[in-house]
């Protein structure tokens, strides 16, 4: 699904940035009013990919994605990440 979102997005956005090593929680883009079209990414995937693929523990891939990723803001095409209702206990 990520190749096919980076491809949609790409072709509405050619400035539009992503996250390295996150394909797997790209789950599509959005619009802002006056703004261009930015990726957006599951907030709890990219934890799951930080916990599996590099071994953190949650505090440590929390402010990891908060800090470094979440926190790096690169200009108006910065990705968004997302939190979803259905995720909430």
């Amino acid at each position: 699904m990520s190749e096919k979102v980076i491809d949609s997005l790409s072709s509405q956005n050619p400035e539009a940035l992503f996250c390295d090593g996150l394909n797997e929680a790209l789950i599509g883009w959005c619009f802002r009013a006056t703004k261009p079209e930015v990726a957006v990414y599951d907030h709890d995937k990219c934890l799951e990919i930080f916990m599996e693929r590099d071994g953190m523990e949650l505090d440590e891939a929390m402010e990891h994605l908060h800090y470094n990723v979440i926190g790096a803001w690169v200009g108006e095409n910065t990705p968004v990440f997302i939190v979803s209702c259905e995720d909430l206990p």
